[in-house]
């Protein structure tokens, strides 16, 4: 009982204030109140393909350092991870949360872990565009073939007082995640840049 009114009393305060920290009351209840794993919000469903589909914001400076968003980074870090969907990234929208946040999975670091972007973007595109294939969390029991870059660019916000945004330079397989997330959170799902029709298996 004690913990169940310490959460209410959470609750409560942050979607009193969410007028000031940027979070809707919608955001601030999906957020709290989702399981660990939250649902992955799916193209053969239209509610979710509507939110799939627009835009993502950026989460307020004051936030960086918030609980929410160290909630919904956890959230966020056990779904993809978790056997349900056992993925490589997500990005808020997939989760219902149409804000600038992706997790990815860093191949190209010791141990590949994963790793959590606020207020990302990508900057800067180098060298040709290769093909490669692609499955999404959003798209179920579906695959195909994209062209992205392997040389890229991302700025994203570091937590800290005062946060502050960092640029880092990301190449190979894990670039490719970066375009495949960020493409998410401006409404753009990997069957719009197929270059070949896609088959009716699962992702390999």
């Amino acid at each position: 009982m004690k913990n169940h009114l310490i959460c209410l009393l959470l609750s409560f305060s942050l979607c009193s204030c969410s007028s000031l920290n940027g979070w809707t009351e919608e955001e601030i209840s999906l957020i709290l109140d989702s399981p660990a794993v939250m649902r992955v919000l799916s193209v053969d469903e239209y509610e979710d393909s509507l939110v799939l589909r627009k835009a993502s914001t950026f989460i307020p400076e004051e936030e960086l350092e918030g609980e929410i968003l160290k909630i919904l980074s956890k959230k966020m870090l056990v779904t993809v991870t978790s056997p349900e969907q056992d993925g490589v990234g997500i990005a808020g929208p997939q989760v219902g949360i149409s804000r600038r946040i992706v997790a990815v999975q860093r191949f190209d670091k010791p141990g590949e872990p994963f790793e959590v972007y606020p207020n990302i973007r990508i900057v800067a595109f180098r060298g040709d565009k290769a093909d490669g294939p692609e499955g999404c969390l959003s798209v179920p029991g579906r695959s195909g073939t994209v062209s992205r870059y392997r040389d890229i660019d991302i700025t994203y916000s570091l937590t800290g007082n005062p946060a502050k945004d960092t640029t880092e330079t990301v190449k190979g397989f894990t670039a490719v995640i970066f375009q495949h997330e960020c493409d998410h959170l401006d409404g753009i799902l990997y069957t719009d840049r197929l270059q070949k029709f896609p088959d009716l298996l699962p992702p390999a």
